[in-house]
């Protein structure tokens, strides 16, 4: 059974920094893309970014792309998501996500989710 673990709940203010991290269950990791995804109040959930399984493709959602940076530690089993320049605007429920494809991700059509975790952005 897969699991996927995602740690605490975040409070930051405008123009902090914070890393999201998630523990992947999956075996073998490698057979996976990561991405993340948000929901913010009263919002649909998006996408934010995804990561191949050999790091080497990366896609990111316009308002993450310079700001956001997405990560994973195969040894492991661990991804990541650096946020920067973080804006009220950020706040939601950030969810990590693995499927066998990027593209998978990238549609939102994944086979694994993760609980959440709240990121609240104070300005």
């Amino acid at each position: 059974q897969a699991q996927l673990e995602e740690s605490g709940e975040y409070v930051v203010q405008a123009g902090g920094s914070l890393r999201l991290s998630c523990q992947f269950a999956l075996h073998p990791f490698t057979r996976y893309a990561v991405g993340w995804f948000r929901q913010g109040p009263g919002q649909a959930r998006e996408f934010v970014a995804v990561l191949s399984w050999d790091g080497v493709t990366t896609y990111y959602a316009d308002f993450a792309e310079g700001r956001f940076t997405i990560s994973r530690d195969n040894a492991k089993y661990m991804g990541y998501l650096q946020m920067d320049n973080l804006k009220p605007e950020d706040t939601a429920v950030y969810y990590c996500a693995a499927d066998r494809l990027v593209g998978g991700v990238r549609s939102g059509s994944v086979d694994y989710w993760g609980p959440g975790t709240q990121v609240t952005v104070s300005s």
